[in-house]
């Protein structure tokens, strides 16, 4: 946890904190916190800066805060992802938020089981638990905007040409394809298949929509593989 992340519940005044929980045993038994440490801390939603301990037991610690820097800035895309698996989700879910994704489109697939929609990962409460765990490693306090698209073609023919309106669109699908391009400067939209990749009806519906297929070379990745990767890649 490189930053102590707050929500308006653990505030008790307007510097004071109460937290409990999971942050209050991460305190305890890996920063091995003691009164008068100062931790990087940030408010979900809003600004980040420090804040002191002033006093921890087994049951609260509180702290007083001091919030003036904002968080580092997103990085200018919509990522629409496949549908990974459940355990593969929660993974995903963390590396997305950690490197600064602006916009998450979770979108059904041929190649999508539909038993995956049923996990309790997706209900709101839980999405949020592992987007936070990223903000935390990463020291950002914004969460990322998330979509369900449970019906792959509504969703690309009727939303996705608007979501993808003056960005650069990408779909990221072995094959012979342009090399996916480097060091980008401007908004993308980016698709990312399951494993398996998406079938040719869902890449001809994405290209309508005015996305791009692109390849990262003949090796075959796992989706929590290719999503750094790409992301690195383009940014």
């Amino acid at each position: 946890m490189n930053l102590l992340l707050l929500d308006d519940a653990d505030f008790i005044a307007a510097d004071r904190v109460r937290i409990t929980g999971r942050r209050l045993l991460h305190l305890i038994t890996v920063n091995k916190a003691s009164v008068g440490q100062v931790l990087r801390a940030g408010r979900l939603g809003g600004l980040q800066g420090q804040a002191v301990l002033l006093s921890i037991n087994n049951t609260a610690a509180e702290l007083q805060v001091s919030l003036s820097e904002q968080p580092p800035a997103k990085l200018p895309i919509t990522l629409l992802l496949a549908l990974p698996r459940p355990k593969m989700l929660r993974r995903t879910l963390q590396t997305i938020a950690s490197m600064g994704v602006a916009k998450l489109v979770l979108i059904n697939s041929y190649r999508v089981e539909k038993s995956f929609w049923q996990t309790p990962f997706l209900q709101p409460e839980a999405l949020t638990e592992q987007l936070i765990l990223g903000l935390e490693q990463a020291r950002d306090t914004i969460l990322p905007e998330v979509i369900l698209a449970k019906r792959f073609k509504p969703f690309v023919e009727d939303e996705l040409p608007a979501l993808a309106a003056n960005t650069r669109g990408f779909i990221a699908h072995p094959g012979d394809h342009p090399e996916c391009p480097r060091a980008l400067n401007e908004p993308v939209t980016l698709a990312i298949g399951p494993e398996g990749g998406w079938i040719p009806y869902e890449v001809t519906l994405l290209s309508k929509a005015g996305l791009q297929p692109v390849q990262l070379g003949e090796r075959i990745l796992r989706v929590e593989t290719a999503v750094p990767a790409l992301l690195a890649r383009l940014f």
